[in-house]
């Protein structure tokens, strides 16, 4: 069976979704408001923007995948991984700022909840 480029957008996004219930709610909250609105925006991005696109996102998926385990997340799991300098100069401006606006955004839940 094969599915159209459309379908396998739709599965990616439903399968994130998923493993962010995964998650504990704070990222989970963040986490999914993120993806909606990162998918939204591309939704009528360029071919080649695309692929890069859908390849960092089945990344992203495959990553947490393995990190929340078989069962939910463990408590000794790290969530997530550290982005080299090589990585932050691929950016653009404007993604540079929606990151920092996400950690913003993650520090202060963290903050909070304590």
């Amino acid at each position: 069976m094969t599915y159209s480029n459309v379908q396998r957008v739709r599965i990616l996004y439903k399968t994130i979704l998923r493993l962010h219930r995964g998650l504990p709610k704070e990222l989970s909250e963040l986490g999914t408001k993120y993806v909606k609105d990162e998918f939204k925006r591309h939704k009528k991005c360029r071919k080649e923007e695309a692929a890069v696109f859908i390849d960092e996102w089945t990344n992203y998926a495959i990553t947490l995948t393995k990190q929340l385990g078989l069962k939910q997340l463990h408590s000794e799991n790290k969530i997530g991984c550290t982005l080299r300098e090589s990585d932050l100069e691929k950016f653009r401006d404007e993604q540079i700022y929606q990151l920092h606006e996400l950690m913003k955004a993650s520090r202060s839940d963290k903050e909070s909840s304590q």
